[in-house]
């Protein structure tokens, strides 16, 4: 017996046809019992008991089989999905009458489809009927044309389905070419078990937004059975929450998107909330079918675990990289240090050992650097502050600052296409739009110095052009190169992580594959994007896109930022320590907060420098009266100035270093020589009190505000000097 070539697509058309049989038949018995007289259906009356419950039992069968169609076997199942209707329609068209019955019409309707599953299948619906024709000529002893007649009736549509369905005997056709057929015949089964198999989910999603399928895993990941489902809004059965855990927008939402704009979406930043309330971080791709919006399919996996792993290494790299950046800097600093001919005498040939190694500690540091940015942009820790920038102006900065570089390689023509040209007068001939962007300029000046440095070591010879174009709402910065181009197999992957294209061409050139990811990421985080196009052997494009702003809305901007810098309130002023005035009409120097309080006074043969080893004075400590060397009435030998604070003066034990220092504004003070035979006194010296008395003490200082703090431990502050009691 040869079994019927039939698709699952076909199958599945003959079980809604075998279903729609039986419940038309229940359908017919029910009008004609349970609805009120005057309504009834005269042709319900006919289907008996046994009938209705032949069709009740053989409408089960044929739901169970259009819900779980058999992957293997088609051929078997369409037999008897078939044979089901024959004995439905039999039992009906025999319990009503046999060829009187009304729906003798329903018998010839499915005799035409005998002639699909074979001579066999002919045979015995032509037994079935002539059997029903030897029932009635042994109940009612037609006459002979009355017998012809009904032979009629039923071979004809069983001759008509023979035609219809014969089939000449086919050629031999080659094994392969039937293979294929085979396949080609049974492709929506094999698609079923692909969908049914692979561990993603996958949702089918019309245009109206309702759902058509849904696989196993699906099932499995947002707590939803297939019964339930099916049929269902996408958005009752796949909730998206955000990291916070609220729901999405629509403007948020991928799905919604790609239902709204009919193009691809994927996301990997929100959560699916399953049907017990659990969140699931997942990986989102909505793909829509068709050009004209018919719907959309939506693949989603769990990557819960996946970013977990991705953010234990993150931290890894994170501390590694931090810790390690530290020795390499003091090992690129004393490498610094060496090749320094002020702080080091080497030959030549360990110039050129230390200064290798030098630079290979460069490269390490950049490393380390890129390697703690790329996982500052995974966790979200990189800081972005939006500025308004000329963007031709700042990209031009930046192709100036790697001229020296490019000018290294003498084949390489080095362009900036927005510089304007000029006539032989000088006038320019070429007018430019500005175009304004509010982004980063730490994050622009990373991402355009990477592309056009990448173009200038991939370039042997050639040229390295540069560009910067746009439209109303984007500016495009290109970086345009001949170098040694991208094969097309390795564009998808060129800005994944630690990814770099593995040839001849680009082994002996360095690189860590990190520079193109980080720069997408920071490209995503100015609301852009960075593209590229290139040709192997020919040379590559990459594209920068970021979001331009018009002139005014700059200008806007620049305001808004100078009236909130001018808003910020100024860091408070750190309390200085107050010192208790002096029962003396004595007045102090006003020094400035910022300084260490000093004595500077003329050190000559007579007047030597106080020993280091004199103690401060506590406020507990008694002193001895004011001399009245000091006072407002200069002193009738001559007089010995003290040195300006911007000129070098001599070290005393309590200055901190004996080079020049800066003016700092705090004038002089004259004091009279000393004898050898003075005692040394200690006199009291105050800070900011108030009656400023002329003869002021000058002040040098190399010291910081913290230096001030850890130094000034006291209510009083009291700097011994010589004693001038004895001056004349």
């Amino acid at each position: 017996m040869r079994l019927p070539n039939i698709s699952r697509f076909w199958l599945r058309r003959l079980c809604e046809a075998g279903l729609f049989v039986s419940l038309s038949i229940l359908v017919v018995y029910a009008w004609a019992r349970f609805v009120p007289t005057g309504y009834r259906l005269p042709i319900g009356e006919s289907v008996s008991d046994l009938a209705a419950m032949v069709s009740a039992v053989a409408s089960l069968g044929s739901m169970t089989l259009c819900l779980w169609l058999p992957q293997k076997q088609e051929g078997w199942v369409s037999i008897i999905i078939y044979l089901i209707m024959v004995i439905v329609v039999g039992t009906v068209v025999y319990e009503s009458g046999g060829f009187e019955s009304p729906f003798i019409g329903l018998w010839a309707l499915i005799s035409i489809f005998a002639g699909f599953f074979g001579p066999l299948i002919i045979l015995l619906m032509a037994l079935l009927a002539f059997g029903q024709i030897f029932l009635d000529y042994q109940a009612s002893s037609p006459d002979i044309m009355t017998l012809v007649g009904h032979a009629l009736s039923v071979l004809t549509p069983l001759l008509l389905g023979f035609i219809v369905w014969h089939r000449k005997p086919e050629a031999k056709k080659d094994k392969h070419f039937s293979d294929l057929e085979h396949k080609l015949s049974s492709a929506e089964g094999k698609s079923d078990v692909v969908i049914n198999a692979i561990d993603d989910g996958v949702l089918a999603i019309s245009k109206a937004g309702i759902i058509e399928l849904i696989n196993p895993s699906a099932q499995n990941l947002i707590g939803w059975d297939q019964g339930d489902a099916l049929g269902l809004s996408w958005q009752s059965v796949l909730k998206l929450v955000n990291s916070e855990g609220h729901e999405l927008t629509e403007a948020e939402n991928p799905v919604a998107q790609a239902l709204v704009t009919n193009k691809p979406t994927h996301s990997e930043n929100f959560s699916i909330l399953t049907n017990s309330d659990r969140k699931r971080l997942v990986s989102i791709v909505s793909s829509p079918v068709g050009s004209d919006g018919e719907g959309i399919i939506v693949v989603f996996r769990d990557i819960t675990k996946e970013k977990a792993e991705e953010r234990e290494q993150a931290e890894f790299i994170s501390t590694a990289s931090h810790e390690m950046r530290t020795p390499v800097a003091s090992i690129e600093g004393y490498l610094g240090l060496a090749l320094n001919p002020a702080t080091a005498n080497i030959d030549e040939k360990a110039r050129d050992f230390i200064t290798k190694a030098h630079e290979s500690a460069q490269h390490l540091g950049r490393l380390f650097q890129d390697l703690l940015d790329v996982s500052k942009a995974e966790d979200g820790r990189l800081k972005n502050n939006p500025k308004p920038i000329n963007i031709e102006d700042f990209v031009r900065d930046i192709f100036s600052g790697l001229k020296p570089k490019a000018a290294e390689k003498k084949d390489l023509l080095y362009v900036f296409r927005p510089n304007p040209s000029l006539d032989e007068e000088g006038d320019t001939q070429n007018i430019r739009p500005v175009y304004y962007a509010n982004v980063d300029p730490d994050h622009l000046r990373e991402v355009v110095s990477n592309l056009i440095e990448n173009a200038i070591k991939y370039t042997v010879s050639g040229e390295v052009v540069v560009d910067v174009t746009g439209d109303d709402k984007v500016v495009t910065i290109s970086v345009r190169d001949t170098g040694v181009g991208i094969p097309a197999e390795d564009l998808p992957h060129l800005f994944q992580k630690f990814y770099r294209v593995d040839n001849s061409d680009t082994r002996e050139i360095g690189g860590t594959g990190l520079g193109l990811y980080l720069s997408r990421r920071l490209a995503e985080d100015m609301d852009g994007g960075i593209r590229v196009e290139s040709q192997y052997k020919k040379g590559s494009t990459f594209f920068l896109d970021i979001p331009r702003i018009s002139h005014e809305e700059a200008e806007r901007k620049e305001q808004e930022l100078a009236a909130k810098a001018s808003e910020t309130p100024a860091p408070a002023p750190v309390a200085q320590p107050e010192l208790a005035p002096e029962p003396t009409p004595a007045q102090p120097t006003d020094v400035p907060a910022e300084v260490e309080p000093t004595v500077a006074q003329a050190t000559t043969p007579e007047n030597p420098p106080a020993p280091e080893t004199a103690p401060l004075a506590t406020a507990g400590t008694p002193t001895a009266p004011e001399p009245a060397a000091i006072t407002e009435q200069p002193a009738p030998e001559p007089e010995v100035p003290a040195q300006p604070i911007d000129a070098p003066v001599a070290p005393s034990p309590i200055e901190p270093t004996p080079e020049p220092q800066p003016a700092v504004s705090a004038p002089t003070a004259t004091v009279p020589p000393t004898t050898p035979a003075s005692t040394p006194t200690k006199i009291p010296v105050t800070i900011n009190q108030p009656n400023p008395q002329p003869t002021q003490v000058a002040a040098q200082t190399k010291t910081t505000l913290a230096d001030l703090e850890s130094q000034v431990k006291v209510d009083r502050q009291q700097v011994p000097v010589p004693d001038r009691t004895n001056q004349p």
